[in-house]
C-alpha cells in the first residue's frame, strides 16, 4: 500500500462528497458530532454512515444505536489509522459485508480505445430509466432514477452499449483536480469480453479531458485486476460493516 497521505484524503473526500452531493436534493444527507450519513429511502445507494476520524468505543456505540433504527445503512471503515480500531466494530457485533481497495492513478497519457462500445451521458428521464434498470444486474442493488434526474449536472452518469444493447454503466464525480470513477459495471452475460477495461479507458480519457490530475476509485475484489493492469496503485483498504440481520 502506498502511504500518500494527500491521495488517501483525496480518495475519501471524493467518495464522501459524492454521497453528500447525491443525497442533498432529497434532504437525505445529515451530519452530527459523531458521524455523517446519507440515506435515500427509494434507493439501495448510497445509504452509508461514516466517521470523519478514527473510531472509538463511544462513536462506535452511538453509530450502532443509530443503525438499529436504520438497518439498511452500511458503515465504511477506512483502514488508515494503524490502530486496528475496526476490532471495536467487530466486538460490538457488526459484520464485515464486503471489502474494497481504494486506488489512484496519475493521469498523464490517454488510452487507446478499441471503439467497439458506444457511450452516452444521461440527460433525460428515458435514458435514466434504461440506466437504472440495467444497474442492479451488474451490482445487485438499485440506484433510483430520481437520483440521476436530480444530479445530472453534478455527476456524469454514462450508459454503455454494445451493438445497440445496453451492457454497462459508470459515473464520474469531480472534486478539485481529482476525478472519482464510480459504478463501473457490466451485466453478467457480457463479462469476460474486455468491456470493463474498455469502459475504464474511456472514463480515464474523459477524466484527462476534464483536466484532472488523478483518477480515484474503490475497487471490488472482482474489479481490482483490471485497475492494477491500467496502472492504478493501492492506497488503503475499506471494510464495509453492517448490522447482523
Amino acid at each position: 500500500m502506498e502511504k500518500n497521505t494527500n491521495l488517501i484524503d483525496d480518495n475519501i473526500n471524493n467518495l464522501t462528497h459524492f454521497w453528500k452531493t447525491v443525497g442533498t436534493p432529497f434532504q437525505s444527507y445529515h451530519k452530527n458530532n459523531t458521524f455523517e450519513y446519507c440515506k435515500i429511502e427509494s434507493s439501495g445507494w448510497p445509504n452509508k454512515l461514516w466517521f470523519s476520524e478514527d473510531v472509538n468505543q463511544k462513536s462506535a456505540q452511538t453509530a450502532i444505536e443509530f443503525l438499529e433504527s436504520n438497518p439498511t445503512l452500511v458503515i465504511p471503515y477506512w483502514d488508515i489509522y494503524e490502530t486496528n480500531s475496526n476490532e471495536i466494530l467487530d466486538t460490538k457485533g457488526l459484520i464485515k459485508k464486503t471489502e474494497q481497495v481504494a486506488m489512484a492513478l496519475k493521469l498523464d497519457k490517454p488510452f487507446e480505445l478499441q471503439n467497439t462500445l458506444e457511450f452516452k451521458r444521461i440527460w433525460n428521464s428515458e435514458d435514466a430509466k434504461i440506466w437504472t434498470d440495467l444497474y442492479p444486474n451488474a451490482f445487485g442493488y438499485t440506484i433510483s432514477k430520481e437520483i440521476l434526474m436530480h444530479n445530472y449536472n453534478e455527476v456524469q452518469f454514462h450508459l454503455v452499449t454494445y451493438q445497440n444493447q445496453p451492457i454497462g454503466t459508470f459515473m464520474l464525480f469531480q472534486t478539485e483536480n481529482n476525478i472519482g470513477i464510480h459504478g463501473v459495471g457490466v451485466i453478467p452475460e457480457m463479462r469476460r469480453k474486455g468491456f470493463a477495461e474498455e469502459i475504464m479507458k474511456y472514463a480515464l480519457n474523459l477524466s484527462i479531458d476534464l483536466n484532472a490530475e488523478y483518477a480515484l476509485l474503490q475497487a471490488s475484489v472482482m474489479g481490482k485486476g483490471i485497475y492494477t493492469k491500467l496502472g492504478f496503485k493501492d492506497l488503503f483498504i475499506i471494510k464495509n460493516y453492517i448490522l447482523k440481520s
